[in-house]
């Protein structure tokens, strides 16, 4: 059964935690959205990140989302507890794109994202 709209936009408030941390460079907000047995996937300048969500969060809180980030939450699919969000980021440290992936359950009446995988566009890697 499909969810009420409602429910996306509760999905996407929760996705903004993730997009306002990313921005601020503080992963504060992002420790809302994740939950502590988390997962990360995904390549950073062509090395394989993967594992605890921490990384993910060392990644956000060194690294500022710097002057001309922007990002785009589209909420892909709401299934009574079970929520894809894809979010498109673009200039992370001024640098770099990414298109990020995260799994969201709805965990006592939140949700909660509890895996994030993501590609980083390979025009922005960084030659080593």
């Amino acid at each position: 059964m499909r969810s009420e709209i409602k429910e996306y936009q509760a999905v996407e408030e929760a996705a903004m935690k993730f997009v306002k941390s990313v921005a601020e460079g503080n992963s504060k907000y992002a420790k809302e959205l994740f939950i502590d047995e988390a997962v990360l996937f995904g390549y950073l300048d062509g090395e394989l990140e993967h594992g605890s969500i921490e990384q993910f969060y060392h990644n956000v809180d060194t690294v500022p989302g710097g002057d001309n980030f922007k990002a785009r939450v589209d909420v892909l699919l709401v299934e009574e507890s079970l929520a894809v969000v894809r979010v498109l980021e673009e200039g992370w440290g001024n640098r770099i794109d990414f298109t990020d992936v995260l799994l969201l359950l709805k965990m006592n009446g939140e949700w909660k994202c509890v895996a994030k995988a993501y590609n980083q566009n390979s025009n922005t890697l960084q030659k080593k």
